[in-house]
């Protein structure tokens, strides 16, 4: 505990000394790349994100521990040849270990020759969850809630087909995708992921999902914290249904799990509802979530599981203020996930600030989140302090 206390003061000082310094400094605008090439409809685009963040854990069960790591170290090429047509690529050396020294993320080719219509094929973000659609880059906690963390129902980027649009001014938006998805088998999670960074016991499957937003004042991305300070509102749908297709199903045998611990998943549906709000620097985001699991042994009790069945149930609200306009904003959030086999709801809260220096593109974040009811288990709670610094090109 000592250790954090070190390095919260340290923050807080040059977090005071930064804002007295800068406050006058113009904000650049948000930075999407730098266009490194370009003749006619041909470029070539260079970007990346680099977030180092200090992790400091002290759980009711167990020893406190810290680290300093790479959360994310992504950069990213993207290009085209072509009028209408362009390529990405992105990959991320920030969690490299072992044989898995690159993860890939974003690759896809896209197609916008439609009115209104973007289509891509490859691996891309599954349109479910308006949290995990919103970038890492542009949270306002260090770290996701519940509703859009992909070990908690939420799926991952998937290679397939993905659509997206919108009406003439944009206050209708959607997105439908028909892909491959994988599943890392587990009983304490419902854990998404891409089959293009698969490990050798991920349950294979095919996913399909769509979403749609309605936007009554004007188009609002998907990005956190009010720098425009204009009135803007959203509220969105989305559903899923995920099917096994029995390729992989390592972990069962004639029917019955080999551990109950890591049993294979045989079927998973998802249903979303959310909302955001923006206006005069205040940002308010809530979601639900609720996804229904059925394991290929339906006399699987372990976890999330009961009798080989779950009911999962997230939600969250997180919202912060500007209390100096496009420089530091107060941020506070409560979420909580509620399963068929839990003796207690599992509840987060979160209290932190962000300090921009240009805006999300250069910017550091602090987040202390006070867990109770881990896993579900009552009285077994955790806090947690997340110090993070982030830079966008």
């Amino acid at each position: 505990m000592i250790a954090t206390l070190r390095f919260m003061k340290v923050f807080f000082a040059v977090l005071a000394i930064a804002i007295i310094a800068n406050i006058y400094i113009p904000q650049a605008a948000d930075a999407a790349g730098i266009t490194v090439y370009k003749k006619d409809d041909k470029y070539v685009k260079l970007g990346g994100r680099i977030q180092l963040q200090y992790h400091y854990k002290d759980p009711d069960s167990g020893d406190s521990s810290d680290k300093v790591f790479f959360r994310r170290f992504r950069p990213y090429i993207e290009g085209s040849l072509h009028k209408d047509w362009k390529g990405k690529f992105q990959w991320d050396m920030g969690k490299a270990k072992g044989d898995n020294e690159i993860a890939i993320k974003d690759a896809y080719m896209q197609y916008k020759g439609f009115h209104n219509i973007k289509i891509s094929i490859g691996n891309k973000n599954f349109p479910f969850s308006r949290e995990f659609l919103t970038s890492s880059k542009k949270q306002q906690l260090v770290e996701r809630t519940f509703v859009g963390d992909h070990n908690y129902g939420t799926p991952d980027r998937n290679a397939g087909v993905h659509i997206t649009g919108h009406n003439n001014d944009k206050k209708l938006t959607y997105g439908f995708s028909v892909a491959s998805a994988s599943i890392d088998p587990g009983a304490g999670k419902l854990d998404f992921d891409t089959p293009v960074n698969r490990d050798k016991d991920f349950n294979e499957g095919w996913i399909v999902g769509g979403r749609l937003d309605y936007h009554p004042f004007g188009n609002l991305k998907f990005s956190q914290g009010d720098f425009k300070r204009k009135t803007k509102a959203t509220i969105g749908i989305a559903a899923f249904t995920w099917s096994n297709d029995s390729d992989n199903n390592t972990r069962t045998t004639d029917g019955v799990a080999d551990d109950i611990s890591k049993p294979d998943v045989d079927k998973v549906t998802g249903f979303e509802l959310s909302g955001a709000f923006r206006s005069s620097g205040l940002s308010v985001d809530a979601e639900y979530n609720i996804f229904k699991a059925d394991t290929v042994d339906a006399n699987v009790t372990d976890g999330i599981y009961k009798n080989g069945s779950a009911d999962l149930k997230n939600y969250s609200i997180e919202g912060g203020y500007m209390i100096v306009p496009d420089k530091l904003e107060i941020v506070a959030a409560y979420q909580a996930q509620d399963a068929d086999n839990y003796a207690d709801a599992w509840t987060r809260t979160s209290v932190g600030t962000n300090w921009f220096i240009q805006k999300h593109d250069i910017k550091m974040q602090l987040t202390y989140r006070m867990g109770k009811n881990l896993k579900g288990v009552t009285n077994d709670d955790e806090n947690e302090l997340f110090l993070q610094a982030q830079y966008v090109f």
